[in-house]
């Protein structure tokens, strides 16, 4: 057991031998380790001793070493090494076009305090372990400090507002204009505008790579509505290309025309209308203007307007058919707005030639109307009167007079007047001077014997049982109406106050046809329809109130010789009453009565003699 306590008991020994010596090492090592840290803060606080005030070594702007030096020394190091404001060129590029500017110009500027500054304070963090990092790195592989630029945008926002004046344009449409007969197109401007934004945003990318480069200038193009006129200065030009000339199509006898518009004109009126054709754009429209055309063709209106003309017939009673003497005519009304709207058609593709427009409306009765579709089957009425004894001037105005009704047709509830289809009674239309009484007195006046051709238009007319709506009688009784009918079956016409009117009121048409018998000297009217059975029955005349004629009057001409035996001019004629009664039957039943009651005045002789030749005591003309 001894053996066994010893064995334990002998390591102990040897550990209590060993601490005095470990304990001696353990002191030498936490001595060197607490000196080599005291040399080591001695030596960081000398350090920073050093370099208080100084910039750490190790620090630069961008290849100027800074170490050791004073902000001062660094300042003036750093003014005279770095000049980038100076040389550094921005060129601003629009195409073509550029602005080199420099860097300074634009407001940039090298802050040397405030990169001072910075790099001063590389190892001087507030937190003490990372300032000593800080410079350690700096001390071992350096730290490079980039340059402070400072960049007033302002002066860029002027420099780029200079080159964007420059540049900017509105857009322009493309205009066309006229001289000397011809026209000319101008093209269209794209509108460019500076994006002031983009670009200085472009700016700044560039100034921050501290180089010189370009920057591209951000445009904003904006195209007009219309970019070319060319097709429009080509429809002008066309249109100038020859005078323009208006016609009617299809004329009608007599009718004017051409109208021709010169080219010069023609440029007066070009219109150049802009419209809309969508999606932003537009477009020019060519036309003559509207008003100076309305001006051209309204004094064309009254002169081209024409009524419908029904067609005039012959009837063959023995194969009850009916034969076109003269054709129909449709009615025919100048439409101004449709001539021009078809003007402007016509002339902007081209066409120098361009008809007129009318409303077109047809007669009643066309040239190729049947005996049957207007019911004239038989002759209905006829009256026959003499001139015999009239002169050679009063027989043409009879056949003239009487021509004017042949063929001519009534509708059903037409009104029929004799002046209207009488027309003009002058030389020019085809009458003579004959003699005429006017004022109580037979004188030589234009269309002698027309109403020869009115009394038997009216006895016709009294015997077809038609309503008569006015009859004049003459004021003065004329020889020429005893023969046929005799007294108060006369009537006379004037235009426009004295006129002969019926009415046809069959249901059909009627069909009036003359006949001037030169050799037997008559005119006869010939009345064509279809009868409805009605018969005429006359009653008189009845000649009441006869007035005699005054003593025969005598005037002076002095024309007449002297010693020249009277002349008898007038030949005296007393005054009287007429009444003349008519019943219209039909299918033996009164239709209608009339009265038709004539006054004629008594006419007095009269005798032309030379001056101071008129008998003692006798009448004169006009005198006591």
């Amino acid at each position: 057991m001894t053996t066994q306590a010893q064995s334990r008991a002998q390591p102990y020994r040897r550990i209590v031998r060993a601490r005095p010596w470990l304990a001696r090492l353990t002191l030498i090592v936490v001595s060197v380790v607490i000196l080599t840290n005291l040399v080591a803060a001695l030596l960081v606080a000398g350090y920073q001793i050093y370099y208080d005030g100084l910039i750490f070594p190790g620090v630069s702007v961008w290849g100027v070493d800074l170490s050791g030096m004073t902000p001062q020394e660094a300042a003036q190091a750093l003014s005279g090494r770095f000049n980038y404001p100076q040389t550094i060129t921005i060129t601003f590029r629009d195409g073509a076009n550029i602005w080199p500017v420099s860097a300074a110009a634009l407001g940039v500027q090298f802050d040397v305090a405030r990169t001072v500054q910075a790099a001063y304070e590389v190892g001087r963090h507030p937190q003490v372990i990372t300032s000593l990092r800080q410079q350690a790195a700096a001390w071992r592989s350096g730290v490079m400090i980039s340059p402070v630029i400072v960049y007033d945008q302002r002066a860029a926002e002027q420099v780029l507002g200079q080159i964007a004046a420059a540049i900017n344009r509105p857009a322009r449409d493309a205009t066309v204009s006229i001289s000397n007969l011809q026209a000319t197109a101008t093209p269209g401007q794209i509108g460019r505008q500076v994006d002031m934004a983009a670009t200085l945003a472009a700016l700044g990318e560039q100034i921050s790579r501290l180089q010189s480069g370009e920057v591209n200038v951000v445009v904003i193009e904006t195209e007009p509505q219309i970019m070319s006129a060319e097709h429009t200065a080509e429809t002008i030009n066309a249109i100038l290309s020859a005078d323009l000339e208006v016609y009617i199509e299809n004329p009608y006898a007599g009718d004017p025309g051409p109208w021709i518009a010169s080219r010069e004109a023609l440029a007066r009126m070009i219109v150049v209308d802009r419209v809309d054709v969508g999606g932003g754009k537009a477009d020019y429209a060519v036309r003559l203007d509207n008003a100076q055309l309305d001006a051209l063709l309204q004094p064309l209106a009254p002169q081209l307007a024409r009524e419908a003309i029904n067609a005039r017939f012959d009837f063959d009673e023995a194969s009850g058919q009916i034969t076109p003497i003269s054709p129909s005519q449709n009615a025919r009304v100048l439409n101004i707005p449709a001539s021009i709207q078809q003007i402007n058609q016509m002339v902007v593709s081209g066409s120098h030639r361009v008809p007129l427009v009318f409303n077109i409306t047809p007669p009643a009765v066309p040239d190729t109307a049947t005996a049957e579709e207007l019911g004239i089957r038989e002759l209905i009425s006829s009256a026959t009167t003499y001139f015999a004894g009239s002169s050679q001037e009063r027989r043409a105005n009879i056949q003239t007079a009487a021509s004017r009704f042949h063929g001519l047709v009534i509708a059903p509830g037409q009104e029929f007047s004799f002046n209207e289809y009488l027309g003009d009674v002058s030389v020019e239309s085809g009458f003579e001077q004959a003699l005429i009484i006017y004022n109580g007195r037979t004188i030589t006046g234009v269309g002698g014997g027309v109403c020869q051709v009115s009394t038997t238009a009216f006895q016709a007319a009294f015997y077809a049982g038609f309503p008569i709506l006015e009859r004049w009688p003459h004021a003065y009784w004329v020889a020429y109406y005893d023969a046929g009918e005799g007294k108060g079956m006369d009537a006379t016409v004037y235009a426009p106050l004295v006129d002969l009117r019926f009415v046809n009121d069959l249901q059909s048409y009627l069909l009036i046809e003359t006949e001037t018998d030169l050799r037997n000297l008559t005119v006869t009217f010939r009345f064509y329809s279809t009868s409805d059975g009605r018969t005429v029955q006359k009653d008189g005349p009845y000649i009441t109130n006869r007035v005699p004629h005054g003593p025969d009057l005598y005037e002076e001409n002095p024309e007449l010789p002297p010693g020249t035996p009277p002349k008898k001019v007038d030949f005296a004629v007393d005054g009287f009453d007429a009444t003349v009664y008519r019943t219209v039957y039909r299918d033996g039943q009164v239709l209608y009565q009339d009265t038709f009651f004539s006054q004629y005045m008594p006419w007095q002789a009269v005798y032309q003699v030379p001056p101071g030749e008129i008998p003692p005591g006798a009448a004169r003309v006009g005198g006591p």
